[in-house]
């Protein structure tokens, strides 16, 4: 069974394609997509982004389509950067920029209420355009500066405080297991295998 995953971020197909290891499935990423369209995220909620992504993008290819959208939920920013996470400080995907901007904005916040969550929802679109979604969410703490060479986007920032570690200096093997998208397509996951057998 082929599964279109629509993102371009090669960190977060790295990510799926190790969940969905041992499944008779074939990912594919847009990147083996002839021409697609690009699909403007102006959803105000992780959820209708997920899904008009996953939709778009499941009736252009012809094929069963997971897309997610994910975001940090900070606590003192009352819930910024949100879905505006990936282009927080304006260039969609500028990791250092988002940061440091991220840094900046929080430099009188104490440490005290320094508290986060990444968010993460899950969309599973067939070309007939049915859709279900899968929510997923992890909680940590903002730090003062980076640590950790692993990752991509605020994971240098953003430590699990039951490890002691930021989500960049994980392995991904834990990462995987704990993460806001694991939980996600965790719960995603026994009905793409269902969907694969049945194919097969």
């Amino acid at each position: 069974m082929k599964l279109l995953v629509a993102t371009g971020n090669k960190g977060k197909l790295k990510e799926i394609k190790r969940l969905l290891d041992g499944a008779a499935i074939e990912i594919i990423g847009l990147d083996q997509l002839d021409n697609p369209p690009e699909v403007i995220e102006d959803g105000d909620t992780f959820t209708l982004n997920a899904q008009k992504k996953a939709r778009e993008m499941a009736k252009f290819s012809g094929y069963l389509t997971l897309a997610d959208d994910s975001g940090l939920v900070v606590d003192a920013l009352n819930g910024a950067p949100g879905v505006y996470s990936a282009r927080y400080a304006g260039e969609q995907g500028d990791d250092a920029a988002n940061n440091a901007k991220l840094l900046n904005v929080m430099d009188s916040v104490p440490d005290a209420k320094r508290q986060a969550a990444f968010h993460c929802v899950v969309a599973l679109a067939w070309p007939d355009g049915r859709c279900e979604t899968y929510d997923g969410q992890i909680s940590g703490v903002i730090l003062r500066s980076a640590r950790g060479e692993d990752g991509f986007g605020y994971d240098p920032l953003f430590l699990v405080p039951e490890y002691g570690k930021t989500t960049a200096e994980l392995s991904l093997e834990i990462k995987n297991r704990i993460s806001h998208r694991g939980h996600a397509l965790r719960k995603v996951i026994p009905l793409l295998v269902e969907l694969a057998e049945s194919e097969g």
